[in-house]
């Protein structure tokens, strides 16, 4: 269910069994432990492997790397691993919101602009009406209000922790005051509250099919051009890792 990749673990495993996996982490008390799902593209593994504010990040304990991104899904067929498909973190979180709805969860949300947040929030009620929305705040917020936020989060006492700040600060975020925060599961969920607030949209199926829809992002977003640098980055670097026997 799992693969090497440079010094991590990459869930390989099916969408339906993560799934479950989630299940039992927040209806089933599962050991108490907390989950944090990481959505692994080529980006979001490089920032955390370059970064020493993240140092550590992709091996602690609590984390699930998901292959989300046509780079980390070609790379690992290149090295010859197991792997059952891609796996989008904006799926994921939907999974995560339908188990929250049939459970009455609560889920607290960080991030994206005031404006966006809040649409987002009442589209996400309107779908789910059994999710408990227990605190929010917007991802602008400078170093001097963050522990101001920690504690509103773990006096809402979420089972679920959302953080929509971009790569690295999402991470960044997360990694610091995991073990801080009384959360069951986090995710760092980019700029999924911009969709669900209805401001961009996922690429056509056939394109998500296709492996494109990188393509529909950048087309639509050019300022994700400069970003795309990561995906040979991080191959070339892994293919390295891998050439000289150390994964």
């Amino acid at each position: 269910m799992y693969e090497k990749l440079n010094d991590y673990e990459i869930y390989v495993g099916s969408k339906c069994d993560l799934i479950l996996i989630i299940d039992k982490y927040l209806c089933k008390n599962f050991n108490e432990n907390k989950l944090n799902i990481v959505s692994g593209n080529p980006e979001v593994l490089l920032n955390s492997e370059n970064l020493e504010s993240l140092n550590g990040f992709l091996d602690r304990k609590e984390t699930l790397i998901i292959p989300d991104g046509v780079g980390v899904v070609l790379l690992l067929k290149i090295l010859k691993k197991n792997i059952t498909q891609k796996i989008a973190g904006i799926e994921i979180m939907e999974e995560v919101l339908k188990i929250c709805d049939n459970n009455n969860l609560k889920i607290y949300f960080l991030g994206a602009t005031e404006g966006n947040l809040n649409l987002a929030i009442k589209n996400i009620q309107l779908k789910y009406q059994n999710i408990k929305v227990c605190g929010y705040n917007d991802g602008y917020f400078d170093n001097e209000k963050v522990q101001d936020i920690v504690l509103d989060i773990n006096r809402a006492k979420p089972d679920v922790l959302f953080v929509a700040m971009g790569s690295p600060r999402q991470e960044i975020f997360i990694n610091k005051y995991i073990d801080e925060l009384n959360c069951r599961l986090f995710m760092g969920v980019g700029g999924s509250f911009d969709l669900y607030a209805g401001q961009v949209k996922r690429a056509p199926n056939v394109m998500i099919n296709l492996g494109l829809e990188w393509l529909y992002r950048v087309v639509n977003e050019p300022f994700r051009t400069k970003r795309l640098s990561s995906i040979p980055k991080f191959i070339f670097r892994s293919i390295n890792y891998h050439l000289k026997g150390k994964s």
